[in-house]
């Protein structure tokens, strides 16, 4: 009697092998699912850093053939997964393996989803759509991160809509992520300083979600004082392996946190601007987030201090309003560090683009986990202070 069904809380992960050299396992995972043809999905930028042809040539040892597919933009896009979907069928594959950042894993997710069904990827928003399982998929992240290799989420770009939608479900939860620092040794600075800030917003994010709980909860503090600790002096010296590990970590844990948890407002804020100017994610978060905190801290203050406390401010004896003023300047100090200091305005925002905007980002699934509860208005008023 009286169980509250909204009280539960699930969670979900793939198999998960994490460590220096965990990518070289790739070819042991595929054929334990069977595969005697790898759809290999990744992009141009990191087939250039020569992870693709070293992933192609551990699967050739093992005798498996591959079809490599790169055609994936920085916001993977409606026809790019459709592409995808084709010449995996014309090629009869059986399994597929992503090596990238967020953008060729989301794809990659998109065609599991379309080789299955057959449907357009279009029929998938939302929430718990997808019906046939998708075949087995082995994500290896090359950024730290998106996350994309531990989450139930895939988000695509729809350019007719200008419009990045989200699917999230249970059946795109990669089946196994090999999560090796070593593949983050090619990243600039500022790609590490882009994906790390998007990690920080989602561990922020998933934390004051409504649909956090106990195992969130844990993942996501420890992400938010992993990056807090790491992320300046790693985008200072990329080639420090031990801050790339402790930066992988955190992202991994804040992956974990934000998949079952779910997001909020920064994240519905930034797919909106994702879609509509096709601006890097990263960098939309890192624009919003001390907006969207000074937006939400009010309706979270006790967990706003757990956040505060995560990130080495010492809270007692302070009002609400000075541990707001106090973890408000670190955020934007720490920005300030890795050089993500942009305006939207900068971006090429305007704003006449604001209603807009706001409007994709009121349809956006994670406005709903949002600790305070957004109206159009107030999503104009926080965009406008980002300006």
């Amino acid at each position: 009697m009286g169980h509250d069904i909204s009280a539960l809380r699930k969670f979900v992960s793939p198999e998960i092998v994490f460590g220096a050299g965990s990518r070289k396992s790739v070819a042991n995972f595929a054929s334990n699912f069977g595969a005697k043809h790898v759809f290999l999905v990744s992009d141009p930028g990191v087939a250039a850093a020569g992870w693709v042809g070293e992933i192609v040539n551990l699967l050739t040892d093992a005798g498996i053939r591959i079809t490599v597919y790169t055609g994936v933009s920085a916001n993977p896009r409606v026809d790019e997964v459709m592409a995808g979907a084709e010449l995996y069928k014309s090629s009869e594959c059986d399994v597929i393996v992503a090596i990238g950042g967020g953008s060729p894993m989301d794809c990659a997710k998109g065609i599991g989803i379309v080789v299955s069904d057959g449907r357009n990827i279009l029929d998938f928003e939302g929430v718990d759509t997808i019906v046939n399982p998708p075949p087995p998929m082995i994500l290896i992240p090359t950024t730290a991160g998106t996350s994309a290799d531990v989450s139930q989420f895939a988000i695509i770009s729809d350019p007719a809509r200008r419009f990045k939608f989200s699917i999230i479900s249970k059946a795109i939860v990669p089946d196994v992520s090999l999560i090796d620092p070593e593949v983050t040794e090619t990243m600039s600075s500022y790609l590490t300083a882009c994906t790390g800030v998007d990690a920080l917003v989602h561990a922020i994010e998933a934390y004051v979600s409504t649909g956090s709980g106990p195992l969130t909860d844990s993942n996501a503090l420890e992400a938010i004082r992993l990056i807090n600790r790491n992320l300046e002096p790693l985008v200072a010296n990329t080639a420090d392996a031990y801050l790339r590990e402790q930066i992988m970590l955190a992202s991994m844990q804040a992956g974990l946190a934000f998949s079952n948890a779910i997001l909020g407002a920064v994240h519905a804020m930034s797919h909106s601007l994702g879609g509509f100017l096709d601006l890097p994610h990263g960098l939309c978060n890192a624009v919003l987030l001390e907006h969207v905190v000074a937006y939400n801290f009010h309706s979270a203050e006790e967990r706003f201090r757990r956040i505060a406390e995560a990130m080495n401010i010492d809270t007692r004896g302070m009002s609400q309003t000075e541990i707001q003023k106090r973890l408000m300047s670190r955020i934007i100090q720490l920005k300030r560090a890795v050089g993500l200091e942009a305006k939207l305005s900068e971006l090429g925002v305007r704003v006449s683009d604001i209603p807009s905007l706001s409007g994709f980002a009121l349809q956006d699934p994670c406005i709903l986990t949002n600790p305070r509860k957004s109206s159009l208005r107030d999503v104009q008023v926080v965009y406008e202070e980002a300006l």
